[in-house]
């Protein structure tokens, strides 16, 4: 089978769901729309298919709602749904996942005036270049299908073991939970069991939290680089401290050293963190590339547990587990998995030293999160890379787009318009993961080609 679409769109995450939803309100009734991908859970991807009540939103429900011209969405759908939550409250993961849905569903039921939208559960395998101002993908199910505007919007795969597990039998395997948000495997573990997670970042906490659910009291022992975790959002968040980008240093040293001076002035860290969200892509732009590299190797960690914080009743469950002893810290580099007397054995260097420790559990869970955003993870975008037709980002954080998310691709001999939308484009805009950023992004580049014919 062979059609040609006016817009298709790649990917079957959040972003793919915010792009067609902006596809189904600004585009004429005449257009057509491909959206590709293979995900049964359309739109709701791993993060919002959860049914944990704790699993919860990092972003207050008033600023959630999936198009940004209709602030109020979320929170007056919650409310219809007999969740009264107010603007700054923290929902469920799973309710947000359900409010996608809905969103789409209602859009897809206006019928007059609207464009035709077909959802082609299949993945995309490769793309070539059409001299007839399209892309052509062929899609695992044999077809193909062409489009005259491409949208982007594939994901970030889920982290890998950061060693091989070599030195553990066969027998003890299945107790290694390389993805954790398969939550069958929490029915498996029994009360007393040790546990060891891998990684101490937001989803680090999603596990310890569904642990306890599941009725696990025994120990769990975290092992990261630098043993650092997400904090909270305060119970009464503060004003945001006003931050003038432009008069920032253009070092990570120098804006550090800036910003903590900030932070002393107000009674309140959060208010300069606040402050500084609606200017980090700004601020992430005016950076060299070696400021940007050097951020990453240095200042990352820091800034994910005080920016990316956890919904303060969360926070507050879990800083009881820590204090009380459940969950312990430990700093230090993976070297190697292995087993005695049937458990799993896990060593490490202790960091800033070079002693050698272990963690022996029951259990091991890879809580290291999602890969950086590269092309590793996906042939599509390995083969696009290869004809030229994206360009990675020199920091792996993506591939290369423009301000107004555009791909960049100097060979590209054909005017056949394509985008990226979401984790994709962290190299131009970096905070681009959280849905207030995608939403604002996804409705930009949909008036982008609206403006284009």
């Amino acid at each position: 089978m062979h059609l040609t679409y006016d817009v298709i769109v790649v990917g079957s995450g959040f972003s793919a769901i915010a792009v067609t939803c902006n596809l189904i309100e600004q585009l004429p009734a005449s257009a057509t729309v491909a959206v590709v991908g293979d995900d049964p859970g359309f739109g709701r991807g791993t993060a919002y298919r959860t049914e944990l009540y704790l699993h919860r939103l990092n972003v207050p429900a008033g600023r959630m709602s999936l198009l940004p011209h209709q602030p109020d969405d979320f929170v007056d759908w919650l409310k219809s749904h007999g969740r009264p939550l107010q603007a700054g409250d923290f929902a469920s993961r799973s309710d947000y996942g359900l409010y996608v849905r809905d969103t789409l569903a209602r859009l897809l039921r206006k019928r007059d005036g609207r464009c035709r939208v077909d959802f082609i559960k299949a993945k995309a395998a490769g793309c070539v270049e059409r001299y007839s101002s399209t892309l052509a993908f062929h899609l695992g199910n044999g077809d193909e299908i062409v489009g005259r505007n491409v949208v982007l919007c594939l994901g970030v795969g889920n982290a890998t073991l950061p060693v091989a597990p070599d030195g553990v039998p066969a027998s003890l395997r299945s107790r290694i939970i390389e993805n954790p948000w398969r939550l069958s495997w929490l029915r498996r573990v029994a009360p007393s069991d040790a546990v060891c997670i891998l990684g101490s970042g937001l989803t680090m906490i999603d596990q310890v939290l569904a642990l306890r659910a599941h009725g696990h009291r025994g120990r769990i022992d975290v092992l990261s680089r630098r043993g650092l975790a997400p904090l909270g959002h305060a119970w009464k968040p503060p004003a945001p401290l006003p931050i003038d980008v432009e008069r920032l240093p253009d070092t990570i040293s120098g804006i550090l050293k800036t910003l903590r001076g900030k932070s002393r002035t107000v009674a309140e860290w959060r208010a300069v963190m606040d402050g500084l969200r609606p200017a980090t892509q700004a601020l992430w732009q005016r950076l060299s590339g070696e400021e940007r590299a050097r951020f990453l190797r240095h200042a990352l960690p820091w800034w994910n547990i005080h920016r990316h914080r956890v919904a303060p009743d969360v926070f507050d469950r879990f800083e009881k587990l820590v204090l009380d002893g459940t969950v312990r810290f430990h700093a230090g580099f993976l070297k190697s998995l292995g087993a005695e007397e049937g458990r799993l054995v896990a060593c490490y260097r202790a960091r800033a030293t070079r002693d050698i420790a272990e963690i022996r559990a029951d259990w091991l869970v890879n809580c290291t999160g999602m890969e950086r955003a590269g092309i590793s993870h996906s042939p599509l975008l390995k083969e696009m890379s290869r004809f030229e037709l994206i360009v990675p980002d020199p920091l792996g954080l993506g591939i290369q787009v423009d301000a107004a998310s555009g791909v960049i691709a100097p060979s590209r001999i054909s005017p056949a318009r394509l985008f990226a939308v979401g984790a994709l484009t962290a190299g131009q805009f970096w905070e681009i993961t959280a849905v207030p950023d995608i939403r604002v992004q996804a409705k930009a580049v949909v008036e982008e080609i609206v403006s284009r014919g």
